[in-house]
């Protein structure tokens, strides 16, 4: 009898292990030490935000100095983002060598260099070579915040503290903004130089923010530093159950055995830590589950580049000229609204992140994009056929309005958050080099095109195109992006590993209690299936 009742207490104690499992959106204390963490690490993204903000306005004044033509406008704007495919393919490659932490250093230090090279440009070449090396900086950047900061992040809050790349790329694009409406009054040969050189300051405070983060616990497992990595989950888990948890699943991802405790793994086990096999696994040998992560972590950062939002950032000063707003002041006051906007909506959508989930944000937001853009063209087209009309320049204003503010609240921080979480512990680093490099791709071909492109068919034109664009992202967002929200990282291949989770989603939500009786012998296969029942009958 008394064996009875502890087998029987020992099943209770598994079955509120598993319903915890299935309860991981109820909201614990936030964590505060993983919030700084996150917050630090985030502050790279401002980099790039910077950058976009600040162009908008300085090419106007380069141009005119420099005589440029539209052309080398746009390869100027655009140029940036093909650049940061050399250093997002180089800092996957580097934070797995070297750690994430430090890679943020070399982030910063190298951007700092670009910054003070386009500062003090004397032409459009020695222009092109700060933008270069500000390019790799950038590239950085992008790969190692949210990297980082996922990896760093307790599951109920992940979400949001992965949204914090996104966060600070939009204060950065609104502090570019302000930088161009208050540099503006200088003379003309000064004001770009400023605008375009004070970006060296974010980063030299980035190399003493580095001195307070502790390294991701994800990569010491990976070295076989297992002790430190402990010492980092224990502040930055929920709670010491969970701390014990996570370190459990990475030391499954990483290949480890489980009573292996040693502070230091043997070398030959962290030897394999170092990025070796991972192009094989990515693109050679995938499994199904991996080739799937792939699909959706380049897919989603396409569609967040190609649906036009670096037009609208970059050149929204020639939108709003377009529109009939003919005072440059007052066009460089509008692009402060559009970054501001753009800022205070990101804000809301962090906090629905881990309340709503990924996919209902995503889906919510490209709709709204879908409007806002099909919109903005019409009144653009309407402007072009009968002139200056009030309503449509009023009309024009609010839909880039509307625009950035739908993006913000869903594809904006979503895309990083997304992509950052779904790889693989192994390929983590270098999935996202890849996913961030196609998003670096798409904006560049964007930003110098998009001139070329509104002369051809016209500005009202190309924001119908990216209106299509975005409606063919809603599909595929829909068919082939499950919900994440309250998985552990290590829980990611499971979930795409069962790729029909869409067709059987139902059926696994009225059979989810049967699962979890059948699973309560603890197999090492099982948290995933059932996990994947209680999303369905979340999603559904």
């Amino acid at each position: 009898m008394a064996g009875g009742k502890g087998e029987e207490k020992g099943m209770s104690d598994l079955a509120d292990k598993r319903i915890a499992d299935f309860e991981p959106f109820k909201k614990p204390k936030r964590n505060k030490y993983a919030l700084v963490c996150a917050t630090l690490a985030s502050m790279t993204s401002i980099l790039l935000g910077y950058d976009i903000g600040v162009m908008s306005g300085a090419s106007l004044y380069i141009k005119k100095q420099m005589k440029l033509s539209d052309l080398k406008v746009g390869l100027l704007n655009g140029c940036l983002s093909i650049y940061c495919l050399l250093g997002s393919a180089a800092a996957g490659r580097t934070s797995d060598w070297i750690g994430r932490r430090y890679t943020i250093v070399v982030a910063g230090a190298i951007f700092f260099a670009g910054a003070l090279l386009m500062g003090c440009s004397s032409n459009y070449p020695f222009l092109m070579i700060g933008r270069f090396v500000a390019g790799i900086g950038v590239g950085y950047a992008l790969m190692i915040a949210p990297v980082y900061t996922a990896e760093v992040s307790p599951a109920s809050t992940r979400g949001f503290l992965t949204s914090f790349p996104e966060i600070f790329i939009n204060v950065g694009i609104l502090l570019g903004y302000v930088s161009n409406y208050g540099f503006s009054k200088l003379p003309l040969n000064l004001g770009w130089r400023f605008m375009l050189g004070i970006g060296a300051i974010p980063s030299v405070f980035l190399a003493f923010v580095v001195l307070a983060m502790p390294e991701s616990p994800r990569w010491l497992v990976m070295q076989g530093r297992l002790g430190a990595a402990k010492l980092v989950l224990d502040k930055t888990s929920d709670s010491k159950e969970e701390s014990e948890l996570r370190l459990s699943d990475i030391k499954d991802a990483a290949g480890i055995p489980q009573d292996c405790n040693d502070d230091v793994v043997p070398v030959q086990r962290a030897n394999r830590s170092h990025g070796e096999g991972v192009w094989k696994d990515l693109f050679i040998r995938p499994s199904p589950a991996v080739r799937r992560i792939l699909i959706a972590g380049i897919g989603i950062h396409f569609f967040q580049q190609s649906s036009g939002i670096d037009a609208v950032v970059l050149y929204s000063p020639r939108i709003f000229q377009k529109a009939g707003i003919n005072s440059v002041n007052l066009r460089l006051l509008a692009t402060v609204a559009v970054g501001f906007v753009k800022t205070m909506f990101i804000l809301v959508a962090t906090f629905f992140l881990d309340r709503v989930g990924r996919r209902p944000l995503l889906l919510s937001s490209v709709g709204g994009m879908i409007f806002s853009l099909a919109a903005l063209g019409t009144a653009l087209t309407i402007i072009d056929h009968f002139h200056h009309q009030e309503w449509a320049v009023v009309l024009s204003l609010l839909m880039v309005l509307s625009y950035v503010a739908f993006f913000s609240i869903g594809m904006g921080p979503i895309t990083w958050v997304y992509s950052s979480e779904i790889f693989p512990l192994r390929l983590r680093a270098q999935g996202c080099s890849i996913a961030v490099a196609v998003n670096r791709v798409v904006s560049g071909v964007i930003s110098i095109t998009f001139l070329s492109l509104s002369d051809a068919i016209t500005t009202g034109g190309a924001f119908y195109l990216f209106a299509a664009i975005a409606l063919v992202a809603w599909v595929f967002f829909y068919t082939f992006l499950p919900e994440t929200r309250g998985r552990t990282l290590e829980q990611m291949d499971g979930l795409f590993g069962d790729f029909s989770w869409r067709e059987s989603l139902h059926k696994k939500s009225s059979n989810n209690c049967t699962k979890q009786e059948a699973d309560s012998n603890g197999k090492s296969n099982s948290d995933g299936q059932i996990q994947l029942g209680s999303t369905g009958s979340a999603n559904g």
